[in-house]
């Protein structure tokens, strides 16, 4: 069952990331999202307020969602871990061979703007 719900999510072109604020607040965005063995890994800059929250709170809800972010499916109680710079770019090849030329063009857009280390990895795991 866990397997089949990390397939879908990870097959999915976006998948909405609720973090939270120190007073419960959720915050819906959506994201990036590749399948990597048992886990979800998404990337993002380094310095985001996404991944402030969850250095604070790393309890997140996943599930998938549109490029606006409107939740298409159930959502699904996880746990994020900031990646080092070896799963960052590990994360970046995956994202260049599931998202293709535009996968390529915004990794290099990104990284001519920030450089290598102004994004991380994110790793979700489900704790369903």
């Amino acid at each position: 069952m866990r397997g089949d719900v990390l397939d879908r999510l990870g097959a999915g072109k976006y998948l909405l990331v609720t973090t939270y604020k120190k007073d419960g607040t959720g915050v819906p965005t959506p994201v990036w999202v590749v399948r990597d063995e048992d886990a979800l890994v998404i990337w993002t800059v380094a310095d985001s307020w996404k991944v402030k929250r969850i250095r604070n709170r790393p309890e997140v809800l996943v599930g998938p969602c549109d490029v606006r972010g409107n939740p298409t499916g159930e959502q699904h109680r996880a746990t994020a871990v900031i990646c080092d710079a070896a799963a960052a770019e590990a994360c970046r090849a995956l994202l260049r061979r599931k998202y293709g030329v535009l996968g390529r063009l915004t990794l290099l857009g990104s990284r001519l703007r920030r450089g290598t280390t102004g994004t991380v990895a994110v790793r979700i795991t489900l704790d369903d």
